[in-house]
């Protein structure tokens, strides 16, 4: 036996909403199609110092009016951010039930501020809106006006590295060997790319060097699984259970965010690599030489290099300069812009003059 609550719009949408055992009963709870949208307060100083020392720091508070659904209701209020007054590409900062007010630290507002888009070390407008709903389905969202402040980020690095691991690859199965980075897509931080040489073996993906978890692999040879840490690890690529690789070159193509995979042959019987191999410009005090990988010698590298706010590119034995005008990663052409380095670091460089990629990656953020 059974109670059924039935929750109705005026539109005469019918949600059925909760099952609970008794009689059989029917209680319906009408909200009106129209609701009132939650208004958000201005800010009484609008200028916020993100500070990198006193991160739990209360940075700012926000402070809304109730959205009206015409009944009691347990509301849900997303806390949206973006960077630009459109909200293009809004992302939520939080989440709270039946409030009306949250508090975001110093390290939780400049975190909000770089996943929103806006750069370390620049005054930008950071803009906010409430969005409300109902129930875990988001029911009759609604949203509130929009606010801005001027926030000036410290740096956020919001990036994961990945490393290849395993016999069809340069440093064998050990995960600390200058273990060769992927290159990830400059536009989608969850796809990376790299195309190189490999051997008769094969590999595994590490997050970090020296660990063996997080390790990610395949156990069906078309989607990727991962041991996170404490539980089983997957079996490698590029097959699992299969032979090992013919010898050659390869693009491996993996998508952290679909769980997908591909690893297919490259020719690169067209490409001579330069004799020599360094990176210039501002963001550096003198020029420093790359090694290339002898394993495949069109992988280039330079560790801990210190890097400072600037640009640089890469130089070859032969004059060309290679570069690109994104920042940490990217693909670089030559007589290309020069690339940005934004924060000071150590940096390890990667360079592929199959393709043209980079990436760097930080040490110490």
């Amino acid at each position: 036996m059974k109670n059924i609550f039935k929750l109705t719009y005026i539109t005469l949408l019918t949600v059925f909403v909760g099952l609970v055992g008794c009689d059989d009963t029917s209680d319906t709870f009408t909200v009106t199609d129209n609701p009132t949208a939650p208004v958000l307060q201005s800010l009484s100083i609008t200028d916020i110092q993100l500070d990198p020392v006193n991160t739990t720091t209360p940075a700012v508070t926000l402070n809304w009016q109730d959205a009206d659904y015409g009944q009691q209701a347990s509301v849900v209020y997303n806390i949206e951010f973006a960077n630009d007054e459109n909200f293009t590409n809004p992302i939520i900062a939080s989440s709270v039930t039946g409030e009306n007010a949250i508090t975001f630290s110093m390290a939780e507002l400049n975190s909000a501020a770089g996943n929103a888009g806006l750069n370390p070390f620049e005054w930008a407008n950071l803009y906010a809106r409430i969005v409300s709903s109902l129930g875990t389905q988001n029911g009759v969202p609604t949203t509130s006006n929009t606010i801005s402040m001027n926030v000036y980020p410290y740096f956020n690095y919001v990036f994961s590295d990945y490393y290849l691991v395993g016999d069809g690859t340069s440093p064998g199965w050990d995960n600390n060997n200058n273990n060769p980075a992927l290159f990830r897509d400059s536009a989608d931080e969850n796809l990376f790319t790299y195309t190189g040489y490999f051997s008769n073996g094969m590999f595994k993906v590490l997050e970090t060097k020296g660990l063996w978890q997080p390790q990610w692999g395949t156990n069906d040879g078309s989607s990727i699984e991962v041991n996170p840490g404490g539980g089983d690890d997957p079996e490698r690529f590029p097959t699992a259970g299969a032979a090992n690789i013919t010898p050659g070159f390869y693009t491996f193509t993996i998508n952290f965010a679909t769980k997908s995979f591909s690893f297919e042959s490259f020719d690169a019987s067209g490409t001579t690599s330069p004799a020599t191999l360094s990176v210039q410009g501002s963001s550096l005090d003198s020029t420093t030489s790359l090694s290339a990988l002898t394993f495949d010698g069109h992988i280039w590298y330079a560790s801990a290099v210190r890097l400072k706010p600037g640009d640089l590119q890469f130089a070859t034995d032969s004059g060309a300069l290679w570069g690109s005008d994104t920042s940490f990663s990217g693909v670089a052409t030559n007589g290309g812009a020069s690339i940005p380095v934004i924060v000071e670091d150590d940096y390890d460089i990667w360079f592929n003059d199959l393709t043209g990629q980079y990436i760097l990656i930080p040490l110490n953020l």
